[in-house]
């Protein structure tokens, strides 16, 4: 079997090694939200999402809050639509650790991001995240389309695979239907 094998079975079950995940745990709530590490923790994932161990990649790894949404100030009426502050986001966890990386690294692009750790107060993710006006990114001809204008902003827009997830795009063809341009834009079209 290859390393990399070995490391995706570890990671099938990770709290087995209980003293290391707790200790790890403990260290990463110190930590700062977004914090930029030397290596993926998780280098098989990282590796298939498309991390390399080259210049122009960067890993960061980012808290998130677990929990409900509520709604900033309920404003506009005392009707019965206005009294819930219950906010419902049609984002997962994921997309949102991605876009608080994006807003912290303004001159770098979300790749990708994989899991890394939960609790019952956090979530942490790891995100790839790519220089595209890195020379060495700009001569690889596997990575240089990230360098083109519309790709700038790609964890915004919902182009990484959290966020394709997120918006219904897994899936084409039969049974998809109504996903494609988009859920709103097939309401509009009724």
């Amino acid at each position: 079997m290859s390393l990399y094998k070995y490391v995706r079975e570890a990671w099938r079950k990770p709290r087995e090694n209980a003293p290391l995940w707790r200790e790890r745990l403990l260290a990463w709530k110190q930590e700062t939200a977004t914090t930029k590490i030397e290596h993926p923790t998780r280098l098989d994932r990282a590796r298939s999402l498309g991390y390399k161990a080259k210049q122009g990649y960067i890993v960061v790894r980012q808290r998130v809050s677990r929990g409900g949404h509520t709604r900033p100030q309920i404003k506009g009426g005392r009707r019965p639509k206005r009294f819930g502050t219950r906010l419902t986001l049609h984002k997962s966890y994921q997309v949102i650790a991605e876009e608080r990386a994006q807003k912290k690294y303004e001159n770098m692009v979300v790749l990708n991001s994989y899991w890394v750790a939960q609790n019952g107060e956090f979530y942490w993710y790891e995100i790839i995240l790519v220089d595209p006006e890195h020379p060495v990114i700009k001569a690889d001809p596997r990575i240089n389309w990230i360098s083109a204008q519309k790709n700038r902003s790609r964890a915004f827009h919902g182009v990484t695979s959290a966020g394709k997830k997120s918006r219904g795009m897994m899936g084409k063809g039969k049974g998809h239907e109504k996903a494609r341009p988009s859920r709103r834009a097939h309401l509009r079209m009724q």
